[in-house]
């Protein structure tokens, strides 16, 4: 029967720690990895039973190493699984052999209840209940068929307004009020599946972020279906609506009463619309809206592997980083600084099409201005802080060095490249800790230490890459000369353009990666 939740979607810091959570844990099915919807270089992962049905699905949008969020009032605060009730006491051992968090049972609205808490501080409850068909079991090693999670129970949702909330629910998605528990009113739907909506009021407000669950998704039987709703809502004066075609099936997004977000999404066509039923999951695919090229987007996505893939297991080193690898690693390394504004993911494409082979490590700056991320501070326009520079540049061999023995990385064949703001910070670390980066491509870079050492750079070999257009040019030109007087190898390369990065300069970073 189409009524019910489509999905949960939620939002996590770890995508390797959620896989291993939501795939090798509870034993659901990965039966699509895309790109995001409104951001592409943000990896969407869904979750479900053997036949990615709609109400089994639980979706991620990964985050890496991203700010928590909180849970309060105007949004959803736990995601419920329904299992028959003689598995409780399976998930309870599996609990305890997994390491994960768990606490009960107990009994909520007649049912047994048992609490778990994913790695990003999720609270994911199993519910012992016969109210809601099972879905097809994924087959796992160590879970039975009778065990199997395969259908979501219930959404909890965090209300200042639960009258008006409950109100809503039932008007447009055809939920019923079943019972109250404390504060807790529970709306069914005719497929079994709940909303328990939880009157919030005095509590603080939700804030977006990893460990927050971002909206709950509620059934339609088609577009059609949504459609009406959102004529409905309209009706009604409510002009805050958004509608899409998620390819996978078609929804309209509405805030309730107290803020929480709602989807309305259709049924179909369905995740088999790409890839066969019995392979699902297994591709990763860009959403076509935003006509991008793998290679432009696919590099700036966290790798992870299934339970038994190989994966990246990622140090706790001095700064944040990202690595990806290739298909097939030739052994090398290549370390990218980002600029003002970019990420650890910021230069990755640019680092797989100049150094297809190499395993990429991307570094986040640790500074910021004005909430943005860079390397070092500044307190003006050409106006640097000398003490932040040499300060980040230590913190930045102990990453390298440790990330050395961490990773099992070649010395000899590691190699840097930066961006603006990295390539500057990149020139300091050459000149106040010489040795450790001997192959360098700096792009756009300025002299930012003042009466810099005269160390010794024989060794070094660089590469600048200056904008013909760019007016940071002089202060280029007397950069490459600073390096040449210690020594160091300086191959400076003018290219078409300003100081934004172009084509020219994957064209004269790639004769220097070769």
């Amino acid at each position: 029967m189409t009524s019910g939740l489509h999905h949960i979607t939620a939002i996590t810091r770890k995508i390797q720690a959620n896989v291993d959570f939501y795939c090798g844990f509870l034993g659901l099915r990965l039966v699509k990895r895309t790109g995001g919807f409104e951001d592409a270089a943000q990896l969407h992962l869904f979750y479900g039973d053997a036949e990615a049905s709609p109400g089994s699905l639980v979706t991620f949008l990964a985050w890496e190493d991203g700010s928590p969020g909180r849970v309060g009032h105007g949004a959803a605060s736990e995601i419920a699984f329904a299992i028959h009730p003689e598995a409780i006491g399976f998930w309870l051992t599996r609990a305890l052999q997994f390491g994960v968090s768990a606490s009960g049972p107990a009994t909520e609205f007649g049912e047994p209840v048992l609490r778990l808490t994913d790695p990003d501080g999720i609270i994911v409850k199993l519910v012992g209940t016969t109210a809601v068909e099972p879905g097809a079991a994924w087959p796992v090693r160590g879970i039975e068929e009778a065990d199997a999670v395969t259908r979501l129970r219930a959404a909890t949702l965090l209300s200042e307004k639960p009258a008006e909330s409950l109100n809503f629910l039932a008007r447009h998605a055809g939920f019923s009020v079943a019972g109250t528990e404390g504060t807790i009113t529970r709306l069914i739907s005719a497929s079994g599946q709940a909303i328990d909506v939880r009157d919030a009021t005095g509590f603080w407000p939700a804030a977006p972020g990893t460990g927050a669950i971002d909206h709950i998704a509620l059934r339609m039987p088609d577009q059609a279906a949504v459609e009406a709703q959102a004529a409905a809502l309209r009706s009604r004066g409510d002009d805050m609506i958004n509608m899409h075609d998620r390819k996978y099936f078609y929804s309209l997004y509405v805030r309730e009463p107290a803020g929480g977000l709602i989807e309305l999404a259709s049924d179909g066509p369905g995740f088999a619309v790409d890839e066969p039923l019995e392979t699902l999951g297994s591709r990763l695919f860009i959403p076509e809206h935003f006509h991008l090229r793998p290679e432009d987007i696919v590099p700036m996505l966290p790798q992870f592997g299934l339970p038994g893939e190989p994966r990246i297991i990622y140090r706790d080193l001095p700064f944040v980083h990202r690595i990806h690898e290739p298909d097939a690693p030739d052994g090398s390394t290549l370390v990218l600084l980002h600029g003002t504004g970019g990420n650890e993911a910021s230069l990755l494409p640019f680092g797989r099409k100049i150094a297809p082979s190499s395993t990429l490590i991307g570094p986040r700056g640790r500074s910021t201005e004005e909430g943005v991320a860079r390397f070092f501070r500044r307190f003006g326009a050409r106006e640097y802080d000398q003490k932040d520079i040499r300060s980040e540049a230590e913190a930045f061999i102990a990453f390298i060095q440790q990330a050395e023995e961490a990773y099992g990385l070649d010395i000899q064949r590691l190699s840097f490249a930066g961006y603006s703001n990295g390539a500057n910070f990149l020139v300091a670390v050459i000149m106040l800790h010489p040795g450790l980066v001997r192959e360098a491509l700096m792009l756009r870079p300025v002299p930012v230490l003042v009466d810099p050492p005269d160390n010794d750079l024989s060794g070094t070999r660089t590469r600048i890459l200056a904008g013909a257009d760019d007016p940071a040019g002089e202060e280029t030109s007397l950069l490459a000369e600073q390096l040449r007087r210690r020594g160091a190898s300086v191959d400076l390369v003018t290219v078409a353009g300003d100081h934004a990065l172009s084509e020219a300069d994957v064209i004269a970073a790639k004769t220097w990666a070769d």
